[in-house]
């Protein structure tokens, strides 16, 4: 029991630090964003595919921990959580409280990266809103005005003038 435990927590470690990886990749996708620089936040999203590859691996290790852990214990078929765990290791003081610990600086650091994932996806809704106004402007700088083109059934037609340049032949 006690190399599952350590196990566990080397596991929970392992997943905080990616998490921690996440969140300062995550400050220099804000930075790639407000500066459009394309290329490094393409970079960063390689990055972060591999980064939550290996924290879903650490998730399934650390569930396949707790089932044995679970069975060592004698609770086959339980629905095993962290939490359960330290609820169950009352008698176990020791390995409670450094399963607490890691508990909490893997949830911590969880929160965190929801909070900037939050931040980062507010900011990308701003960049699209900026890039549409951007378009709606150069349209409308390409449109006559409403009044001044009429077909011939006298409503207006809204086409698109040409090149808006001075005409003059010299």
């Amino acid at each position: 029991m006690a190399s599952l435990m350590e196990e566990l927590l080397l596991t929970m470690d392992g997943e905080t630090e990616q998490y921690e990886k996440l969140i300062n990749l995550n400050r220099q996708k804000k930075d790639s964003i407000i500066y459009k620089k394309l290329d490094v936040l393409e970079d960063i999203t390689v990055q972060e595919q591999a980064i939550a590859d290996t924290l879903l691996e650490l998730e399934r290790k650390r569930e396949g921990l707790l089932c044995h852990m679970a069975e060592v214990l004698g609770y086959k078929g339980e629905q095993v959580t962290v939490s359960w765990m330290i609820d169950n290791l009352s008698n176990q003081p020791v390995e409670q409280k450094q399963l607490i610990t890691a508990k909490g600086r893997l949830v911590q650091a969880a929160d965190n990266m929801q909070v900037l994932n939050i931040q980062t996806q507010n900011l990308l809704r701003q960049a699209l809103e900026l890039v549409e106004f951007d378009i709606t402007l150069l349209k409308s700088s390409r449109q006559a005005p409403q009044t001044s083109n009429y077909g011939k059934d006298a409503v207006t037609t809204g086409d698109i003038l040409g090149n808006r340049g001075f005409d003059a032949k010299q």
